[in-house]
Formats: structure tokens, C-alpha cells, sequence
């Protein structure tokens, strides 16, 4: 995956909001990746790629048989959205 991809993709985010409307929108523009998403308090010990206000980007490494968050952007298959709660 390019850096540039990675903010766009923050971008897209970060003014539409981390929603359903939103993932299928990323996942219509960049058919090639797998979205997901979840609270960022259900993320591992990992550092994300990408902060922003209100949600984290992590990089999942799907080219074996089972997904696994990486901190490797060119093994990078797709990527983990993360809500952020303001409150922590």
C-alpha cells in the first residue's frame, strides 16, 4: 500500500465519519482492499498507521490464510478502522 493511499483514505474518513455508508463507499473506490471496523478499545497492543480525530488506521496483512493486524504498509492488504471514544 502507498502512503498517499493511506490519506486518502484518512481523508475520506475523517469527513464522512466512520460508518456502514462510509466503509462501503471505501470498499466500492478501492476494490482491491478489505475494511472493516471496530472500537479502538477492542485493538491489540499495536500501534496504528494513522491517528485522527475520532478514529484510528491499522494495517491488516491478508495474504496468508488468516488476517492479521502488521505495522508493514507494503504487506498491507487492507485496513481496521478504529472509533476512537473521546471520553478515554
Amino acid at each position: 500500500m502507498e502512503p498517499n493511499r493511506l490519506q486518502q483514505i484518512a481523508a475520506v474518513v475523517r469527513q464522512a465519519g466512520l460508518n456502514e455508508q462510509t466503509l462501503a463507499v471505501l470498499r466500492e473506490t478501492f476494490g482491491d482492499m478489505h475494511f472493516t471496523s471496530c472500537l479502538d478499545d477492542d485493538v491489540g497492543n499495536i500501534e496504528p498507521a494513522h491517528r485522527d480525530a475520532g478514529f484510528n488506521v491499522y494495517l491488516v496483512d491478508g495474504r496468508e490464510h488468516c488476517l492479521k493486524l502488521t505495522t508493514d504498509l507494503q504487506s498491507a492488504t487492507g485496513l481496521l478502522l478504529a472509533q476512537v471514544d473521546d471520553a478515554d
